[in-house]
């Protein structure tokens, strides 16, 4: 399995080695002892199963204090992926990078607790698959702006199909501190959620194919 580092610390793009004969493919999409050697949460409990069509745009989806890690897996189709470290007080607040998930290049993306995340689908459909590490708790749902100026999300598609809830999403600025998670320069949010390690330096947009 490779391992990409992102832009943001904790934000990490997995390939995972895939076997190909003339059947098909075979692949392993977790491994609780693999993934944990790479310093990915090991304490899954829901996973999710989403479809959607083009131009759809899901996000930007956070929950807190009951906050959710995410290892996101595109079955068939393609989306443009975005995380967002929504954490008071980290170096990198406001920062986002975005990656394109689809099931021609089978990679994963993990997306830790403290960050907002969303995606647009680009082809005709998409069937997306994630695990979470906390349980989906709708009382500690927050919806950041998919458009925020702030952010300046660089969308492949400029008129998304959003949901009421999406369209209502407010702006990061916006939300009152005790809404959202804490930084902990220790590697963990300060309110529970392990990080993983990276690169320091923040990155604003980052599209790779």
């Amino acid at each position: 399995m490779n391992i990409e580092q992102t832009g943001l610390p904790g934000v990490v793009v997995l390939s995972p080695r895939v076997y190909r004969d003339p059947r098909g493919f075979f692949m392993e999409t977790w491994n609780q002892e693999r993934y944990a050697d790479e310093g990915l949460p090991g304490a899954f409990v829901q996973d999710n199963l989403s479809e959607s069509r083009r131009g759809v745009l899901r996000g930007l989806h956070y929950q807190y204090p009951a906050a959710q890690g995410k290892l996101l897996q595109v079955l068939r189709g393609e989306i443009y992926d975005v995380a967002v470290d929504i954490r008071r007080g980290s170096p990198n607040f406001g920062q986002w990078v975005g990656v394109v998930l689809s099931g021609d290049n089978q990679r994963q993306i993990y997306v830790p607790e403290g960050f907002a995340h969303g995606f647009m689908v680009t082809s005709d459909s998409a069937l997306f698959s994630y695990k979470c590490t906390n349980l989906y708790r709708p009382q500690d749902e927050g919806t950041v702006l998919w458009n925020d100026p702030d952010l300046g999300i660089d969308w492949p598609i400029a008129e998304p199909i959003l949901s009421p809830k999406d369209l209502a999403g407010v702006r990061l600025k916006e939300i009152s501190a005790d809404r959202l998670p804490v930084f902990d320069a220790a590697g963990r949010d300060a309110d529970g959620g392990a990080g993983h390690e990276g690169r320091s330096e923040p990155t604003h947009y980052m599209r790779t194919a």
